[in-house]
């Protein structure tokens, strides 16, 4: 489903003493519905690879193929359209909307195709879609267990609720691929193992593609492969 092939991140000028090379040709296939965690000490770039996944940056060098599609070769617009339709993102630190409630927050990745369609659907075929979409918000927010917190608002919840609104949110638009980035760093450890499991019921049950950075062994230890960074480039360390 998405390739990298031989992939370089640098910063600076090639042809400065100062330039920092994070990335060393790093290849990686990852299929459909398949789950991996990528481990290594701080600042080794897993972040930045991350993010090199998900088309949020480019590489230096090297190529991300995402669906038979080189990333580096699309217009802006469409690259957004896939980091908003095809790509789920959850980070260490939620980005939920305060002044929002629960469930508006779930349905913020959908503004912006409903935005869109607005002018070639009827209005008819508009308020069934977005029934639908509630719908989905409401269902995967029960997933969640917060199908009793959905007219709350950030504020009045936990760290752990916090981090669940922002995986539902994720999920809202049926991603082929969800990145978490530290999604339990911030978290307590009994709170961490309930965000693993459910990230790893998600992964079989969504069927969607899971890409984790993490720290944390016990998360580490629950995710189908283990790749880890060292160097700048990837080693392949199998199942746990």
């Amino acid at each position: 489903m998405i390739e990298l092939i031989d992939v370089t991140k640098s910063y600076g000028r090639p042809d400065e003493p100062g330039t920092v090379s994070v990335l060393k040709g790093v290849t990686l296939r990852i299929g459909q519905g398949e789950s991996i965690v990528i481990v290594g000490p701080s600042g080794c770039g897993k972040s930045t690879l991350l993010n090199i996944i998900g088309g949020l940056d480019h590489p230096t060098t090297g190529r991300v193929v995402f669906d038979g599609r080189n990333l580096a070769e699309l217009a802006d617009v469409e690259l957004a359209r896939i980091r908003s339709r095809e790509i789920g993102f959850v980070f260490q630190l939620h980005h939920l909307l305060p002044q929002c409630t629960v469930l508006e927050n779930v349905l913020v990745p959908t503004l912006a195709e409903q935005g869109g369609s607005a002018g070639r659907v009827s209005s008819h075929d508009r308020r069934a879609g977005m029934l639908a979409l509630r719908e989905r918000a409401e269902a995967l927010l029960a997933r969640v267990g917060l199908q009793d917190r959905m007219s709350y608002r950030p504020g009045e919840l936990s760290g752990g609720q916090r981090q669940r609104v922002a995986v539902a949110r994720a999920l809202i638009n049926r991603p082929k691929l969800l990145l978490a980035d530290e999604p339990t760093g911030s978290l307590d450890e009994s709170t961490s193992q309930s965000i693993a499991e459910l990230l790893v019921s998600l992964n079989r049950d969504e069927g969607v593609a899971l890409v984790v950075v993490t720290h944390s062994r016990e998360l580490a230890g629950r995710i189908g492969r283990v790749l880890e960074l060292s160097g700048g480039t990837l080693h392949d360390r199998g199942r746990p």
